[in-house]
């Protein structure tokens, strides 16, 4: 089976990667087990519909990137990448503030899309860039 990828596109306004597209993502929050904030950042960036039938853990990475705030004051930032494979269920969306649009991508359209450079790290380790 061909892979179909979520990605979410960031407001050209946004602190990181403004206008591009992006695999969902966050933080764990204090306490949280890993799969647990998994699926709590994918239920509040893709909506509560999104069932996640499957997750396996993939890689991990890191990287700094330079967040820009509204104020225009900016802050570099070491970051973690803990990273998974997911399968869901169905392809029922619905993004939240944070992002502008969202699309069910095939690996062969890549190409038509502005990912961030993290997504294109990400893609190309998986062999799909």
């Amino acid at each position: 089976m061909k892979a179909i990828i979520c990605f979410a596109k960031w407001p050209p306004t946004a602190g990181f990667f403004p206008g591009q597209w992006a695999l969902s993502g966050g933080g764990v929050e204090p306490g949280e087990r890993i799969e647990e904030a998994l699926r709590r950042e994918i239920r509040e960036e893709l909506g509560e519909k999104l069932i996640l039938t499957h997750i396996a853990p993939w890689c991990f990475r890191d990287d700094t990137r330079v967040k820009t705030y509204p104020d225009g004051h900016q802050e570099t930032i070491y970051m973690i990448y803990l990273i998974f494979d997911c399968v869901s269920a169905n392809r029922d969306v619905t993004i939240n503030e944070e992002f502008d649009d969202y699309a069910w991508v095939k690996a062969e359209d890549l190409k038509n899309y502005d990912l961030n450079a993290a997504t294109r790290v990400t893609l190309s380790l998986k062999g799909l860039l």
